[in-house]
């Protein structure tokens, strides 16, 4: 069995970063500059989920209710630190966390938890630590692809996934 399989086979919990993974990490302002954010309608399901990001945004608030994510941290600075509180809050060791994330200051977090994995369009500092780069970009389904790639690893079938929802 490859290092990646053994590593996939003890993840209990997806934590993800929002801007660069779950959007395309760009910035859109209306005319009336109100702003806003393009997500991905398929980046959802399957793995219980917890969203990180530096952000206190009320579009990414109403996106984490709406695909019913276990937790959303928001204004998150240091996410590194969190994860320690993640970890006794769920039971979890770290190698039973997988985390997908796209720039530099996920790089801390990447480097602890059991499984990682960025975008294809994530810093290249980030692409040469993680243990998988998805096909797609941020915002075009990575994350989607991702738990996509852990649950058949792990060998799910459609009547677990579908049990889950």
């Amino acid at each position: 069995m490859n290092q990646n399989l053994t590593k996939i086979k003890k993840i209990k919990l997806l934590l993800s970063d929002v801007d660069g993974v779950l959007t395309d990490g760009g910035m859109y302002y209306s005319n009336s500059g109100e702003f806003l954010k393009k997500f991905n309608t398929r980046d959802a399901f399957g793995i219980p989920t917890i969203l990180i990001t530096r952000e206190n945004s009320i579009i990414v608030k109403k996106r984490a209710a709406k695909i019913k994510v276990k937790e959303l941290f928001s204004g998150i600075m240091e996410k590194e630190k969190l994860l320690e509180k993640i970890s006794k809050k769920y039971n979890l060791s770290f190698s039973e966390i997988a985390y997908i994330g796209d720039d530099l200051n996920d790089l801390k977090i990447i480097k602890k938890i059991g499984f990682s994995a960025s975008p294809n369009d994530a810093v290249n500092y980030v692409r040469k630590n993680v243990d998988y780069i998805c096909k797609c970009n941020g915002g075009n389904g990575a994350l989607r692809e991702f738990i996509d790639y852990i649950i058949l690893k792990k060998g799910f079938s459609l009547d677990d996934i579908i049990n889950n929802l």
